[in-house]
């Protein structure tokens, strides 16, 4: 390989927000005329917890239309669908074997997930999450895979399987990858919480209309201790502010809005209308991108893909299964 490889992908359980920009879909861009990138639809992985076969599809054609409207180039990375390359299954059948159920379930993300979902007793499939999550990225002996901190354990795991693979197989089969975090690896969402997530709803879509993004804006939590705008606020933990930090390419007003908030100069509401700009600024070029995307264009862009994905994982697959000596390996 003249280039090292980035694996990377989203999960189409709908449509892409603005955390999604700053904790994966930048570093996309940044990297990929430096890196080999294959980028995963990972349908597979919506059956997880709430699977919806009635809107997968839509789903599928979604993200992918998300990824290309944000910049990201059809024509330098590869996007591929998971579940149309069974080896993926196959090899995470035989990394399974390398951990054990106690492992799995010390993984902080499970039982975050099963918090969040109110799920008491997870299935067979999502506690083998991160095991088919380390087959997506060995399967293309990945160097590099951008994450955010919370996925940083799943990338650990990755990499214990992948070396006990190679200790089983006498050999290196699998290099080990490396995370690459991004600076804003997480967003908080718009409610104030923790973290934007699809599932709880607090989030600002990047194919959100202009009058969604100005409605959700507005709506945004501020300092609940502030009663009117002449009182002196805080801009640490203040939402409002960490989405101008992170989107507002205006420094100088950035700065601004921070000391006269602090000291009771400006009102949430100037505040706001200012983050409504600069989210425009980035989610109006994109949504107009997104316009022009039709759904047989996205399909054959994916189709593409997944062919040329396949091509490498049943390469893959084969040398680990000679090493391993599983198959006839004719």
């Amino acid at each position: 390989m003249s280039k090292k490889r980035i694996l990377t992908g989203d999960r189409p359980t709908g449509p892409l927000h603005i955390g999604h920009l700053v904790g994966s879909l930048q570093s996309r861009i940044q990297f990929q005329d430096e890196f080999e990138t294959y980028i995963l639809i990972a349908d597979l992985h919506t059956l997880t917890t709430k699977p919806n076969p009635d809107n997968l599809k839509k789903n599928i054609l979604g993200v992918l239309a998300d990824n290309i409207a944000a910049g990201v180039d059809p024509k330098k990375v590869t996007f591929f669908l998971q579940s149309d390359i069974p080896e993926i299954c196959q090899l995470a059948t035989i990394l399974g074997m390398l951990t054990t159920v106690n492992r799995l379930q010390r993984i902080p993300t499970l039982k975050e997930v099963m918090t969040d979902l109110h799920i008491s007793k997870p299935s067979f499939g999502l506690l083998g999450y991160p095991v088919l999550q380390a087959a997506d990225i060995l399967s293309f002996n990945a160097s590099l895979v951008p994450v955010g901190e919370d996925q940083l354990s799943h990338i650990e795991i990755t990499r214990e399987l992948a070396k006990k693979a190679n200790t089983i197989a006498g050999q290196e089969v699998f290099k080990l990858p490396k995370p690459y975090l991004q600076e804003i690896s997480r967003l908080v969402g718009t409610d104030g919480q923790a973290k934007m997530s699809k599932s709880i709803g607090n989030t600002i879509l990047l194919s959100d209309s202009k009058e969604d993004v100005k409605k959700k804006v507005m709506g945004m939590f501020t300092d609940p201790n502030r009663a009117k705008a002449t009182d002196p606020g805080k801009v640490e933990g203040n939402p409002v502010f960490q989405y101008h930090d992170a989107f507002n390419e205006n420094k100088a007003e950035v700065t601004d809005l921070k000391k006269r908030y602090k000291k009771g100069e400006v009102g949430d509401v100037e505040v706001k209308e200012k983050l409504i700009v600069a989210l425009e600024k980035i989610i109006e070029p994109m949504r107009n991108k997104r316009a022009k995307l039709v759904d047989a264009q996205l399909e054959k862009i994916l189709n593409e893909g997944t062919k040329k994905a396949r091509a490498e994982v049943q390469k893959t697959l084969m040398e680990v299964k000679k090493a391993i000596g599983i198959g006839l390996n004719e």
